[in-house]
């Protein structure tokens, strides 16, 4: 039988993990379209980066916590089976999270975006069933590739996180990884970037109320917001010659 941990304040621990950007799974490698942005001229300085980071939460970033926070509720309900039938209990846990995932690519036009987020999501998996082997059950249950708001969605719910924590993980992730690679790319001020960060934090928090909501909504039901420069500049990335960053 599985032992599904119990989330609540001693599980604090386990969220700053996952949030920490020193974490091996391959986050720090991406920009999230900053390098393109700034070679297009559309960021330039502290300002504009926040304008940025805010266009990117309120857009692509509540639609992927949306989908981490249904990921989480699925993978905790599944867990909960598994719990009364060992881990028999866990065999609709892929098919229920395979439906997420399917929704999410018919949300993600490019080709690009939808090939990082499958390679970060498949590194995540990877480094938690080094890191909390404990884990490995569920995350075989889950399937050997998903996107990386779903995987994160899964990673939370077998670390006995809530599909809150799971939500405000992916906002958090969004903001911050652009907000330090602006540091190499800008050379800004750190203490800007994280000024920025900081005044989203009320937005952040909102946001990631509302994703919550969509915890336990039909997969088709789930947000479907478009950033479509996002998109466009992610496809330029890939055939941009000199770049610091995978996207």
């Amino acid at each position: 039988m599985l032992t599904t941990p119990t989330p609540g304040p001693d599980r604090s621990a386990a969220l700053l993990l996952l949030s920490d950007g020193r974490l091996p799974a391959g986050g720090y490698a991406h920009s999230a379209g900053l390098e393109q942005a700034i070679a297009r001229g559309w960021v330039r300085d502290a300002t504009t980066l926040g304008d940025y980071l805010r266009g990117r939460i309120h857009t692509t970033g509540l639609v992927s916590a949306s989908f981490a926070a249904a990921a989480q509720h699925r993978t905790a309900s599944a867990m909960e089976a598994g719990d009364a039938g060992g881990t028999e209990g866990l065999a609709p846990l892929g098919a229920a999270l395979a439906g997420l995932d399917r929704e999410l690519v018919a949300r993600t036009p490019s080709p690009a975006l939808r090939r990082i987020a499958r390679d970060l999501g498949r590194m995540l998996l990877r480094a938690m069933r080094s890191i909390a082997p404990s884990t490995q059950p569920v995350l075989d249950a889950a399937g050997p590739v998903l996107q990386q708001p779903i995987a994160y969605g899964t990673v939370a719910a077998a670390l006995g996180l809530t599909a809150r924590d799971a939500a405000g993980l992916v906002l958090y992730e969004a903001a911050a990884t652009p907000a330090v690679a602006a540091v190499k790319l800008l050379s800004i001020d750190p203490f800007a970037t994280h000024r920025c960060l900081a005044g989203l934090a009320p937005e952040l928090d909102e946001l990631a109320e509302r994703a919550t909501a969509f915890a336990t909504a039909d997969a088709r039901d789930l947000p479907a917001l478009a950033a479509p420069l996002s998109d466009i500049a992610a496809e330029l990335h890939t055939n941009h010659d000199q770049r610091l960053f995978a996207s």
